[in-house]
């Protein structure tokens, strides 16, 4: 089951994966490949926060 936190978290990744493919498209390529590298970054953040919340 999805707490509100991860919603929160997924929209952050989906906005992110947006605004790269943005930046991508309008020629800031190199802008929208360093955003791109957060999509990753986002996701793996919150499944540490939910593995680490889960043991307390």
């Amino acid at each position: 089951m999805l707490k509100p936190a991860d919603y929160l978290l997924l929209a952050a990744a989906f906005l992110s994966f947006v605004f790269s493919i943005y930046l991508w498209f309008s020629g800031w390529r190199e802008e929208g490949l360093f955003v791109g590298l957060w999509v990753p970054s986002i996701l793996a953040f919150g499944g540490f926060m939910r593995a680490a919340l889960k043991k307390v």
